[in-house]
């Protein structure tokens, strides 16, 4: 059965992109994205060699906030349309906006048709707009097709407030708890300790969850590169971004930089597990300047520059691409692997699996010190 076969059994979820309403000029150049990207506007494109797919989400009852905007998605798309193709080893497909159902419940359902047909044609894909709990949704896919997966968000709270009705505030309840369940770990990074009341995170720490404070991350972004290396499904609410950088981010005047949050999401292009990647929270009239809308944009380009990396990667069976250092620490032989390609990093765990790490691992390692990035990964076997 094709893939374009597949994909018009979508049909009746999503509309299309209305481009010319984007664009308030006359049209795109030819080294613009919108010239390079396969837009469904009057019918859906075909996928079959699509790289990364696009779609849109308007819901936003969960977090109880009315959306004023006819679509959340086309505002982030209107900036994105813009920029600059410089990955032609990537091709993009952008199936338009996921229609709003009746109830939360219905548009969930929809988000989780979508999304897991499309994982189920092997693609990436990315969902725009919709508040934080639309995860919850984007879980479900997973659970559908019965994946295990690791999960990760990154968010300036956690969303684990059984007390609170709104589903943004509790949807980590039932995706962590909810059985069956699939999700084999879960890593938060970001979080600001005030926004967080103590005892969840001995709860966290309790499930052998990592949860990384924001000021923690900061110090060094570069030890998030192997926690979103092994991630299936990643989850970006914007109050991650502090205001300052994102206008539309008003839950903190702190957080990471809009830099900070490109890194993050090039890391996430540059897995090869990332599947899904959602980038949730947006409201273009809490925005000033499109400045957010702007932000996103630039998240969703190193996304693609990250994409584009992955693909100069060697496979682990090919080890002349690798560099193999063997080390021993607390009376425990491990291996570690440089790639040549990427400079990243892997160690082997004593049931010979390997798993992503970092140059700070192998040091630690080397100087007889047990990294907590393996402790932690031998406590969930």
């Amino acid at each position: 059965m094709s893939q374009i076969f597949l994909m018009y059994g979508l049909q009746d979820f999503l509309t299309p992109v209305p481009v010319n309403e984007l664009n308030e000029d006359n049209g795109y150049t030819d080294g613009q994205l919108a010239k390079h990207i396969s837009i469904y506007v009057n019918e859906l494109p075909d996928v079959t060699n699509t790289d990364i797919i696009l779609v849109g989400i308007n819901e936003t009852r969960g977090s109880g906030t009315i959306n004023n905007s006819q679509h959340t998605a086309n505002h982030i798309r209107k900036q994105f349309y813009q920029l600059h193709y410089w990955h032609t080893g990537i091709s993009i497909a952008d199936i338009g906006n996921i229609k709003l159902g009746a109830t939360l419940n219905d548009s969930y359902a929809a988000v989780k048709t979508v999304v897991a047909e499309l994982l189920r044609l092997k693609k990436t894909v990315v969902i725009l707009g919709g508040s934080h709990d639309i995860t919850l949704a984007q879980y479900l896919a997973y659970k559908e097709l019965q994946l295990v997966i690791e999960a990760t968000c990154i968010d300036a709270s956690i969303n684990l407030k059984g007390e609170n009705p709104l589903r943004s505030e509790n949807f980590l309840l039932e995706m962590l708890t909810g059985e069956p369940n699939l999700v084999r770990h879960y890593n938060h990074i970001g979080f600001q300790s005030y926004f967080v009341h103590p005892r969840m995170l001995e709860t966290m720490d309790k499930l052998r969850f990592d949860c990384f404070r924001l000021g923690t991350v900061k110090e060094n972004l570069e030890e998030m590169e192997p926690v979103i290396r092994g991630t299936h499904l990643l989850s970006f609410d914007i109050s991650a971004i502090k205001y300052s950088d994102s206008p539309a981010s008003i839950e903190s005047p702190n957080g990471f930089t809009g830099e900070e949050a490109c890194i993050l999401a090039r890391y996430a292009g540059m897995s090869s597990k990332v599947n899904s990647f959602g980038i949730y929270g947006y409201l273009p009239q809490q925005d000033i300047k499109d400045l957010s809308a702007k932000q996103i944009a630039q998240m969703l380009w190193y996304f693609i520059d990250g994409k584009n990396r992955s693909k100069q990667e060697a496979s682990m069976e090919e080890r002349h691409h690798f560099n193999e250092y063997h080390t021993s620490f607390n009376q425990v032989e491990s291996v570690f692997l440089q790639s040549k390609k990427t400079n990243r990093w892997w160690m082997q765990l004593p049931n010979k699996k390997f798993i992503a790490c970092s140059y700070t691992d192998y040091i630690n390692a080397s100087h007889n010190e047990i990294p907590e990035r393996w402790l932690r990964a031998q406590e969930r076997e």
